[in-house]
């Protein structure tokens, strides 16, 4: 009697995500945690930045165990992987000088200002103002503050903390926007055309128009697209730096972009993929998506193969947050509120934003200081930019342009110094004209209207009530003028 041989159901096949996963992958946190060499990609975290998180060099064991706490809290919390390995180093820096001038500190209650002080004067010496500097104070201060929040150790004493004055202050950053010749070469569409992958080049119009970052941009849902109760496109997407949800405006262009690299996902995953760019290989299912360092490589050779130069000449060196920082500048460059551009951009507080209105201020300044000026007797002004008195002349003519429009030029009167006229001879009581003048007088009323416009656009309420008056005479004058000329064409 032949035995019946039992069938062994045929496993379902597995997703490509499914196959990396190890066994025990539940309990790898308790398992990986006690090492001193976290492997990120055993904890389900993967980046490609970053393979792991290192604790090896921490002299100390209760340093080291309390860094341990607040590395896997702030992973839990989803925080980037490179931050938290900045907040590691940030410790072990600290844990290795205390191992040289103060090996008998045995805890956080041994701490005190003293050594903290001790511990800035070692960091300017080795770092004197870098952004490495500024970093391993902050990142330790934060260490401080979550225990103090958390309650993981109550001997931490109350003086053991960074204040603001304790940072270097930071070196002023220089521009970091695309010239205009140079984006004239990355936006022409020959240029473009020239991507062999319509997934960057995607990516790139992307970065160009809305100015994400590109961590952000790769991770793009395939649902990206929403509208406003007016029908107008926005892109959503996830903040990842911000941990929240972000929209920004894009033309109809963009829009048909997208659309275009949705069908061509359709084609290679009908049953959907949920990201806009996912990986080309290891990704049966569509859920990886491109990493960020392949796009910057692709973009090297794209510019490479464009052959994109600088205005000396010179092959240039553009990375995917160039982009940010250039359409940062050109909205600010067009008169765009600080307010709706950190909209735009998303930022947490106006301070970048303010950065770039501080680019665009200095880009006006050159252009000011390169220009011929001369003054109401046809006579050459002269200023040395370098000169002593540079900075206050500048200052005064921002006043002037903001407080004292004029449609023919500037005001030069001190800022200490009033002055009741604006279009100083519309104002005057000696003023006499006829109606030969009629035309010069209609088109300056539409000047001054479209100087009251944008004055009231930008709260300018000085500029407004000063041609309001010019306003209200030159419809006197023109009125009177016009019903004189009626009169003389009756008789």
């Amino acid at each position: 009697m032949s035995v019946p041989i039992p069938l062994v159901p045929e496993k379902p096949s597995r997703t490509g995500r499914e196959r990396r996963r190890t066994p025990g992958q539940a309990s790898t946190w308790d398992a990986e945690y006690g090492k001193d060499v976290w492997r990120l990609r055993e904890l389900g975290i993967k980046d490609r930045r970053l393979a792991r998180i290192t604790f090896e060099d921490i002299p100390q064991s209760w340093l080291k165990a309390l860094a341990k706490r607040w590395a896997r809290w702030r992973l839990a919390t989803g925080l980037g992987v490179v931050s938290v390995s900045s907040g590691t180093r940030a410790i072990t820096s600290c844990g290795q000088f205390l191992a040289d001038v103060a090996p008998s500190v045995q805890g956080l209650a041994d701490l005190d200002r003293e050594l903290l002080e001790r511990y800035l004067a070692h960091l300017h010496s080795r770092f004197s103002g870098t952004v490495k500097h500024r970093m391993l104070i902050g990142q330790l201060n934060l260490f401080f503050t979550t225990i103090r929040q958390h309650g993981w150790d109550d001997s931490l004493p109350s003086t053991v903390m960074f204040f603001s004055e304790d940072f270097p202050k930071e070196a002023i950053r220089q521009p970091r926007a695309l010239s205009e010749t140079v984006m004239a070469q990355l936006e022409n569409p020959d240029n473009l055309a020239k991507w062999s992958n319509p997934s960057y080049e995607l990516i790139t119009l992307i970065l160009m128009h809305c100015g994400l970052r590109i961590t952000d941009t790769v991770r793009l849902p395939t649902d990206c697209i929403v509208y406003d109760g007016e029908g107008a496109p926005y892109l959503r997407y996830l903040n990842h730096k911000m941990k929240r949800e972000a929209l920004v405006p894009i033309d109809a262009g963009l829009v048909e972009a997208i659309t275009a690299q949705r069908r061509r996902l359709h084609e290679r995953w009908p049953d959907g993929a949920p990201v806009l760019f996912p990986r080309v290989t290891d990704n049966d299912d569509g859920h990886e998506p491109i990493g960020d360092g392949v796009y910057r490589k692709a973009l090297h050779r794209w510019l490479k193969h464009c052959d994109v130069r600088d205005e000396h000449g010179q092959p240039v060196r553009v990375v995917p947050h160039s982009f940010r920082h250039t359409l940062g500048t050109r909205l600010i460059n067009r008169d765009v509120p600080q307010e709706v551009v950190r909209r735009i951009l998303d930022h947490d507080s106006h301070v970048m934003t303010a950065h770039y209105a501080r680019l665009s201020d200095t880009t006006i300044r050159r252009h000011w200081e390169a220009a011929r000026k001369v003054n109401i007797k046809g006579e050459t002004v002269t200023l040395d930019p370098d000169g002593p008195l540079a900075e206050a002349a500048w200052a005064k003519q921002r006043v002037g342009r903001a407080t004292q429009a004029l449609p023919n030029g500037f005001c030069g009167l001190p800022v200490q110094q009033s002055c009741p006229h604006a279009n100083a001879c519309l104002s005057c009581p000696m003023f006499i004209t006829t109606a030969e003048f009629l035309p010069e007088h209609r088109q300056h009323r539409q000047q001054v209207v479209q100087i009251i416009t944008a004055a009231e656009a930008r709260g300018q309420q000085r500029l407004i009530e000063m041609n309001q008056q010019v306003l209200g005479n030159l419809d006197q004058i023109i009125t009177t003028l016009e019903d004189d000329q009626d009169g003389e064409a009756s008789t």
